[in-house]
């Protein structure tokens, strides 16, 4: 079943469907948050659309937004995928590498993304992102880490390269940030349905030609051990959104052009869907 928020923004009306059908989650929850998460809502929309207890919704021509409400925290793991620090230019880490992106960053996935005034320099990073289900804190083992998850969908890690790298200061959030900066969607899918997370292909595009093409498998750190490492140092929340880290293809490595202003950016995760976005020059 696939969980997802349709609607103008700060307006969406949770859905779940089945490919086919879509039903409204209004007699359910308000919308797709942690408390719906934490309180075993993805499983109790199931049972009940399954019984005939929802109303249908239509949903035709609406707007698609992030599959889950505004997260608490946006946690990205980075450098992790070997080929993708290679092209970077930096060692395979050994522990996590972690950064923040402000919480506002998250839209959905059609949604435009904005070129922020004067950079040069915007970059595309398709990702499996993990959303928490249950609170975690001190885990014992990663395979522990699986229990806490709600469900996988696809992100967006959109980057200024110039300020995560050249103006950082030390710490990449700084380019990470901006406005309309991580794409979401277009629906979450339960852990249960998705397993581990491994095996499943991401890709990217730009303009229809191809960028990233790789494997959930080649993660450094699998999505059970960035859970685990994640809750010895950081109570995660239901509801927080954890981007899992990119595979190479990125403009970055010098071999394709940063984005421009109309620019369209397609990426895709098996099962998780696919996001298409216009490039849009921002005006301060």
């Amino acid at each position: 079943m696939r969980f997802m928020r349709l609607g103008e923004p700060g307006a969406e009306v949770p859905v779940v469907s089945d490919g086919d059908v879509v039903w409204d989650l209004r007699s359910l929850t308000a919308d797709l948050d942690g408390a719906f998460f934490a309180s075993g809502g993805l499983e109790r929309a199931e049972v009940a659309a399954a019984a005939g207890e929802l109303a249908g919704f239509d949903g035709s021509g609406m707007r698609v937004g992030a599959p889950i409400a505004r997260p608490a925290a946006v946690i990205c793991i980075g450098m992790n995928y070997a080929a993708h620090a290679r092209e970077s230019g930096s060692q395979p880490p050994s522990d996590i590498v972690v950064f923040y992106k402000h919480p506002n960053t998250v839209i959905g996935p059609y949604d435009d993304i904005m070129i922020p005034p004067g950079s040069a320099t915007t970059d595309w990073e398709v990702e499996l992102a993990v959303v928490i289900g249950r609170r975690a804190r001190y885990l014992a083992s990663p395979e522990e880490a699986l229990a806490h998850i709600a469900g996988y969908t696809i992100a967006n890690d959109v980057s200024e390269r110039d300020y995560q790298l050249e103006r950082s200061g030390g710490q990449w959030s700084k380019g990470k940030s901006f406005e309309t900066f991580n794409p979401l969607g277009p629906w979450l899918l339960p852990a249960g349905q998705v397993g581990d997370g491994s095996g499943l292909r991401l890709w990217s595009t730009v303009n229809g030609q191809p960028r990233q093409d790789s494997t959930t498998s080649d993660l450094i750190f699998n999505v059970a051990q960035i859970v685990y490492r994640l809750s010895q140092f950081t109570v995660l929340e239901p509801g927080d959104l954890i981007n899992t880290g990119t595979p190479e293809g990125v403009a970055l490595s010098g071999r394709f052009p940063y984005l421009e202003n109309g620019d369209i950016v397609e990426l895709g995760i098996d099962r998780l869907g696919e996001q298409r976005a216009t490039m849009r020059a921002a005006t301060a």
